[in-house]
């Protein structure tokens, strides 16, 4: 490794991070990021969306135009990340299930 690379290096490890000016916490390239308190409580949250959608024989696609939401949102919900309840109704009628069924698709809530 010649001189030079190993000073962008050390350089780049402790650079602060985050936007405006390079405000932020400095840290090693060794110290992982650290999840907040908030994101670890509302971090992806298993579902039968996906299931339940490809026992329809429905895309992504066509579950986002029946539920009149992105399919970006449809990708999310599958993924278990959390949505509005609006959004919920929305799918759960898209996919030709009742209110009543919310539990079964989406699991308990908190």
């Amino acid at each position: 490794m010649r001189a030079d690379d190993e000073k962008i290096r050390d350089v780049a490890a402790t650079a602060p991070t985050g936007a405006a000016g390079g405000k932020g916490v400095e840290r090693s390239a060794e110290e992982p990021k650290k999840r907040s308190k908030e994101t670890a409580k509302t971090g992806p949250r298993p579902n039968n969306v996906r299931k339940i959608r490809i026992e329809n024989m429905l895309s992504k696609a066509e579950l986002a135009r029946r539920a009149n939401v992105s399919v970006l949102t449809i990708d999310r919900v599958e993924k278990g990340f959390g949505c509005r309840v609006d959004t919920k109704r929305k799918i759960l009628e898209a996919l030709g299930l009742s209110l009543a069924d919310r539990v079964r698709v989406f699991g308990e809530e908190e």
